[in-house]
Formats: C-alpha cells, structure tokens, sequence
C-alpha cells in the first residue's frame, strides 16, 4: 500500500518546514495533518481534598514537567495554601526550572534542577536528603520515577493534581489516513474512545516507546512501525526508513 496520507497525534510543529516531518514531505510527497489526540485537565480542590489530598507537611516539591509547575501553583490559590518562602524547588530540567518564573521570583527562590531526566534528577535529591518532598503529578504516571525515590528511601508524597483525557476528534476523517503515529497510550486511548468502531484494515499504525507499542497490541491493533530501534532512534527516522523501503519496492515491481 503506497503510504499519501499520515496522521501525527501530536500538535504542529512551529515551524512544519524546518522540523523532521517538513521534510519527511517533501521527500516522499505525503500529506502529513496533526491533531491532539490528548489533553490534560487540572483536578478540582474539592476532589483532591476528598482523595485526603494536601500540601501541608512538606519542605520541598519536585517539578517533572511544565504541566506540573501550573497545576501546583493552580491548586494552592484553589486551596488558599500559602506556598511557604522557604519551599524548595526541585526541576527535572533547567527550562522547567526557568519556567516558574512564571509564578515566583526566581532568584530569591531555592531552585535546583537536573540536566533532562529523573535519573539526573535524582543525584540532585540525594544531597537534600532530609527534606519532606511534594510529588505534584498526573493520574498517567512513569512508576519508575516513584521507584527510584522508594529505593533511596526518599520522604515524598505523590499528589495526583490533574489528568489526561482524550481530546474531541470528532472533526477528524480518521479513515482517510493510511498511517497514524502514536507517542503515547493515552493516544491510543483516545483513539478507541473517539472511534469506538475504528477497523485498522491494511492501514499502518506507528508507535513510540515501548509503552505506546504495548498499548497498541492491547486494543488489539497490528503494529507496523515503531521506534526508537538501532536504527531509527527517531519516531521521523523510523517513518523516513519504512518510506524508503517501500519505495524501493514499489520500483523493483515495476509499480511507481
């Protein structure tokens, strides 16, 4: 099947010509649409609070993702939780780091961060051991980060502040697309719930990460392309290697 149409479940990028899948179609000539397949939805107070939910207690929070950052801030004005001046900020990365400035005057706060990941993360909060740790997160969560705080027997409380739920898509002509890109199971949620009905046929179904692929098979979908392999690191490069291949074979039976 010559691949024309592709449907990425993510939104677009800034600037399509200058990103990987810009010149994905130029190369190939297909047509490449984005839609948000997910979206997160802050949880309310009252709904924390029934769940025993709280922020006292705590002498430090730990910040995953920007997400993360507006949620804690919304949920303590929603509370009338005073976020103490001596609370310690503890980012996965130096841009999450740099985006509370957003909410708080960031020299005159206790920032740390780590270099992109949870691991980096981690060597940061072992030299501040004592501290009592505020986990702000959503109800889709990575077990390994918990882990990782367990294992160095880390004082921490997880707070499930927001959640992600399928986006409407219901203006999508999800039929038309010879191949879909998922880089999450939420996405492969969404889908299910948006197309209750949705019959894969011969189209392709490309996956990122190992989660996203298990997803797939689950909702009993065949999975075509996934990434990253040894040699697609890249969700663009898996496609771009799946793309040449059947060019190539289209060529050798004499088919353009």
């Amino acid at each position: 099947m010559k691949v024309k149409n592709i449907l990425v479940s993510q939104p677009r990028p800034a600037d399509l010509e200058k990103s990987p899948f810009g010149d994905l179609c130029r190369r190939f000539n297909v047509k490449i649409d984005f839609h948000k397949f997910i979206k997160v939805e802050g949880i309310p107070a009252q709904e924390f609070r029934r769940s025993k939910g709280t922020f006292n207690g705590h002498t430090a929070v730990i910040l995953t993702s920007r997400h993360a950052v507006d949620h804690f801030f919304r949920m303590a004005q929603e509370m009338r939780f005073e976020i103490p001046d001596s609370l310690k900020y503890f980012c996965i990365s130096e841009s999450t780091a740099y985006y509370l400035q957003k909410y708080v005057q960031y020299r005159k706060r206790k920032i740390f961060y780590g270099k992109q990941n949870f691991v980096d993360l981690m060597e940061v909060i072992r030299k501040h051991r004592k501290e009592t740790f505020l986990v702000p997160s959503s109800d889709i969560h990575k077990q390994t980060m918990f882990k990782l705080l367990d294992k160095d027997k880390v004082s921490y409380s997880n707070a499930i502040i927001y959640r992600t739920v399928a986006s409407n898509l219901s203006k999508v002509e999800i039929d038309k697309y010879d191949m879909i890109i998922f880089y999450s199971p939420a996405g492969i949620k969404s889908l299910q719930t948006n197309f209750p009905d949705y019959q894969q046929g011969e189209k392709l179904i490309a996956a990122f990460g190992p989660t996203t692929a298990k997803a797939v098979k689950e909702a009993g979908l065949n999975l075509n392309i996934s990434a990253p392999t040894a040699t697609s690191p890249s969700m663009t490069m898996a496609i771009e290697e799946y793309l040449t291949n059947e060019a190539r074979e289209r060529r050798r039976n004499g088919r353009r």
